[in-house]
């Protein structure tokens, strides 16, 4: 057996503003740190990334925190976001197109707010992601950041997930959202969007955990879905 760790790249959206609700948004906590519990505890060696490095922030309503108590039983994320090291990974980033495929095993793309309006115009990550992905590492992404997946094209200009079976934040969890916040809360929708380019988009229940791998392509649906992401990955690098 060799003695390598196995090397993960997690990366999550910057911060920036809906420009559908006018709220500052980013990524989703528990998409992030469910994952990264399963991925530390086996020995990986977990690297968070952003599209642009540096600070990075949670959605607030994914802040167990946060007056809403939207995401109060999430007690994981709690726990990690207490932590003053794993603020310190929040607080500086790397900048993914710094880094190569070459030294990771999977990369993991977490969800949230942030990259239904940034991740289309993130041409380093899409191209990172792409690395990854035509190299045959596990390729990740759940929730929102499954958008990523829609800008992504092969080598014979056809969209990546023409023919491929994956999943990602559905219908009915928009509908839910949009009545919850009593507007329309993203700019468009993943599973529309995917349906149109040809994808085999696959669902669970709404809002229970659901993550399916084609080939090394693995998604996740919403973010319930962290810690079946990582399970998933797990299982793909055999180790």
């Amino acid at each position: 057996m060799e003695n390598k760790k196995t090397r993960i790249l997690m990366v999550v959206s910057n911060p920036t503003t809906s420009t559908t609700t006018g709220w500052p948004v980013g990524f989703w906590a528990a998409e992030l740190t469910h994952a990264y519990k399963l991925f530390t505890e086996k020995g990986y060696d977990v690297t968070i990334a952003s599209p642009k490095g540096g600070k990075v922030e949670v959605d607030s309503l994914s802040d167990p925190r946060d007056s809403s108590g939207y995401s109060k039983e999430d007690l994981i994320s709690l726990q990690f976001l207490q932590e003053k090291k794993f603020n310190a990974l929040l607080e500086n980033t790397k900048k993914v197109s710094d880094l190569t495929a070459d030294d990771f095993d999977a990369i993991v793309v977490v969800g949230g707010q942030g990259p239904m309006f940034t991740f289309k115009t993130e041409t380093g990550l899409q191209n990172t992601f792409l690395d990854f992905y035509n190299k045959g590492k596990i390729s990740a992404a759940l929730c929102h950041g499954t958008s990523l997946l829609l800008y992504l094209k092969s080598n014979d200009n056809k969209p990546i997930i023409q023919g491929r079976k994956m999943t990602g934040f559905t219908n009915e969890e928009e509908d839910f959202a949009d009545r919850v916040v009593g507007k329309k809360v993203m700019p468009f929708r993943i599973e529309d969007e995917a349906r149109k380019l040809g994808a085999d988009f696959k669902k669970g229940n709404a809002f229970e955990a659901f993550a399916i791998r084609d080939g090394n392509l693995i998604t996740g649906q919403q973010q319930h879905s962290g810690a079946e992401v990582a399970k998933l990955v797990i299982e793909a690098l055999g180790k």
